[in-house]
């Protein structure tokens, strides 16, 4: 069994995944839509969103499979993202060098097809694949390939806005709480102007405000 080369940008790449906050989340109605319709267009009863992190690939969608991981060393979506670019296809495993005694290969689930395209995020970086698998021989033609990318390219879009909605929630929380400390602040010394306790030139007056400012500085 040949394992996949390590990708010359992974620490770039292992960054992007990251940045998605993607891994070990639910299952997403969106991604399953994906991966159901990549195993009906492929005819195969096994379609995957595979995520590849540093000693694994996680399945973030899975039709036709059981398991929720398997180790990076054994995984075909492993090769594949060594070329973002491109569609990486072996038609029968059994008589590929690279897989012909992989543990997936030789023992169940028993793979012999396998036709993946790397999902990427907006810099390029392949974060892992949708992919097609079968137990028999296989030739995808040119249009459920061409298909089976476009599939990957809404994928990427959707990672996209998932991320940029994960920001604006972050945000709008950060923002919450600068309004809550705010509106305590502002009750505190409006109860110690009432008591004759500060005055605006004080040092507690200052030191609460250079903590709120402090505070909203980093939104």
């Amino acid at each position: 069994m040949m394992s996949a080369p390590i990708p010359s940008n992974e620490s770039e790449r292992l960054n992007a995944l990251r940045q998605h906050n993607i891994l070990d989340t639910l299952p997403e109605e969106v991604y399953d839509e994906v991966t159901k319709i990549a195993s009906e267009i492929c005819g195969t009863p096994t379609a995957l969103l595979t995520m590849v992190d540093k000693d694994r690939q996680w399945f973030k969608s899975k039709q036709g499979f059981d398991v929720d991981e398997t180790p990076r060393e054994i995984s075909f979506c492993a090769h594949a993202i060594i070329n973002p670019d491109e569609p990486f296809i072996v038609e029968d495993a059994r008589y590929d060098e690279r897989f012909h005694d992989n543990p997936l290969v030789a023992k169940d689930p028993k793979i012999v097809f396998y036709a993946g395209v790397p999902v990427k995020s907006a810099d390029g970086h392949a974060l892992g694949t949708l992919c097609v698998i079968d137990t028999r021989p296989r030739e995808l033609t040119e249009q459920k390939i061409q298909s089976l990318k476009a599939l990957a390219k809404l994928v990427n879009v959707h990672f996209e806005l998932r991320k940029m909605k994960l920001v604006l929630e972050e945000r709008e929380r950060v923002l919450h709480q600068a309004r809550q400390l705010s509106t305590s602040f502002d009750n505190e010394v409006q109860n110690m102007l009432r008591n004759n306790q500060v005055t605006p030139g004080s040092s507690p007056f200052r030191a609460n405000r250079h903590l709120f400012e402090r505070t909203a500085s980093g939104i």
